[in-house]
């Protein structure tokens, strides 16, 4: 039996589990061409494909390849976004780590907050040592955001990813637990 799913509280967000009922919400921002341009995905188009979404975001947890968090502000309840880790290698106490962010929300903090709270989580309950983000060169304003919170690059991964017909590089971003306080 799966423990139940963390909430992480921050300042402003509360990070929680999204639900079917956020599918409308998430879809407001990943049809979003801006938003979804560097996530290797098209915009959607239809509250099934962002329930789809939300299926990943369950089977990852329930696999424990990863758990994906709904961004919210406290004040609303709304999903914003999402931020949290993929492909989970718990033999070599590793992950990936991903978000977005509506486009009315950039520019704001809400973006650096959930990483931070996030980043935290995994280097104290789930025994990470490394923390990675893949992320597409033109994709400036994440760059930002990773150095901003303790990544360092490490890299270029030439034609890494084909996604959306075409081949992407991906720089290779990581954070170690050594890196941060985590207390």
């Amino acid at each position: 039996m799966k423990e139940e799913f963390p909430i992480i509280e921050t300042e402003r967000l509360l990070l929680r589990e999204v639900q079917k009922e956020d599918s409308t919400d998430m879809l407001s921002y990943l049809s979003d061409k801006d938003v979804v341009k560097h996530m290797g995905l098209n915009p959607f188009h239809t509250v099934k494909e962002a329930e789809e979404e939300i299926e990943w975001y369950q089977q990852i947890y329930k696999d424990s390849t990863g758990i994906r968090w709904g961004i919210s502000l406290k004040d609303n309840g709304r999903v914003i976004g999402s931020c949290g880790f993929l492909n989970r290698q718990p033999k070599h106490f590793r992950t990936e780590i991903g978000y977005e962010l509506s486009k009315e929300y950039w520019g704001k903090g809400i973006a650096s907050e959930a990483l931070e709270a996030v980043v935290k989580y995994g280097f104290q309950h789930l025994q990470l040592e490394r923390i990675e983000a893949l992320i597409e060169p033109a994709n400036v304003a994440s760059l930002k955001l990773l150095t901003k919170n303790g990544f360092e690059k490490e890299g270029l991964l030439r034609h890494y990813e084909f996604t959306c017909g075409k081949f992407d590089d991906l720089y290779m971003y990581s954070i170690l637990k050594g890196d941060v306080v985590t207390t």
